[in-house]
């Protein structure tokens, strides 16, 4: 991996004119996207959409829902461009501090796939555990694919 010079990567709340630039993302990162109507119909529910970018650049978002002290993370997604620079680990511990700190969450919990191993790594590495399985949760390339759902305390 060649390495890239550092500059500044700035935290940003995601706005719906914003939604263009995640649809992007998503489209490229995953093979079963949410849609872009997804997308905007998730910000209209008031679920917190944060963001890193660098010069302007979109690097990652995530999707957070609050529910009542608890805090649901919906969605972590880095551009497949700059995946395996730890910004997905950023941007999953901007989400924490601002659920605790904003949303004055006590705790997250996720949903990731088993064969998500790069995600799982993330999560268990930040202390996430598992506390139950949603079966046939995601869609996959034939059928369905179970979920781990995990938690982990907030400060």
């Amino acid at each position: 991996m060649s390495a890239r010079p550092q500059s500044p990567v700035d935290e940003v709340v995601i706005a719906e004119r914003d939604l263009p630039e995640v649809a992007a993302i998503e489209a490229q990162a995953y093979a079963f996207p949410w849609t872009p109507g997804n997308l905007r119909d998730s910000l209209r529910a008031g679920h917190l959409f944060l963001g890193l970018r660098q010069h302007g650049v979109l690097l990652a978002y995530a999707i957070v829902m609050p529910v009542l002290d608890e805090a649901h993370l919906l969605n972590l997604t880095v551009d497949p461009r700059r995946q395996g620079e730890g910004i997905g680990r950023r941007m999953l511990l901007c989400s924490m501090r601002v659920a605790a700190t904003q949303l004055a969450a006590r705790s997250m919990l996720l949903e990731v796939r088993p064969s998500n191993a790069v995600a799982l790594s993330l999560y268990s590495g930040l202390g996430f555990a598992q506390i139950g399985l949603r079966r046939q949760y995601y869609p996959a390339e034939h059928g369905r694919e179970d979920a781990l759902v995990l938690r982990r305390g907030l400060p």
